[in-house]
């Protein structure tokens, strides 16, 4: 992976509740999910030994863009907002059954200095509004090298 990538998803999480329903629910077919009490999956890391297993401490039901090329947020928040804005009544319902929370991830890794734009406009801070959810935004950045280093200013 060389180019800045992005990817945004949309959770629904609490202490426990069947996933399949909020699906079949939702109409909108999940892209993960995870239980509370499952095992916590890491990808392989030889720098990093553990020998004690972690926990989930929620069940989650998710939708995602998947990582992809992008210097526009936007574009990511704009494909999960799609899917999902019909169902801000349905997503209150089942957040008050089931005591859920739910909130939109962003994640932005940047490559070579490379940094998209981050701009939520109205709709999406609206939408967000109308279901309480709270926005999480991680950021990795990966080294390059400043070519400003061996110029004379």
């Amino acid at each position: 992976m060389d180019k800045t990538q992005v990817m945004v998803y949309f959770s629904l999480y609490g202490d426990d509740f069947p996933i399949e329903y909020v699906t079949e629910s939702m109409g909108i077919e999940l892209t993960n999910s995870y239980k509370k009490g499952d095992v916590i999956v890491r990808p392989h890391n030889p720098n990093v030994i553990s020998t004690k297993s972690q926990f989930r401490n929620e069940t989650a039901w998710e939708l995602s863009t998947g990582y992809q090329e992008s210097f526009d947020v936007k574009e990511q928040m704009d494909q999960i907002l799609e899917r999902l804005k019909n169902k801000a009544t349905r997503i209150n319902q089942l957040k008050k059954k089931y005591e859920l929370k739910c909130d939109f991830s962003i994640v932005i890794i940047m490559e070579n200095g490379d940094t998209p734009g981050l701009h939520l406009d109205n709709e999406q801070i609206e939408f967000a509004n109308s279901i309480k959810a709270e926005f999480d935004i991680d950021l990795y950045a990966s080294p390059y090298n400043d070519t400003y280093d061996d110029e004379i200013v």
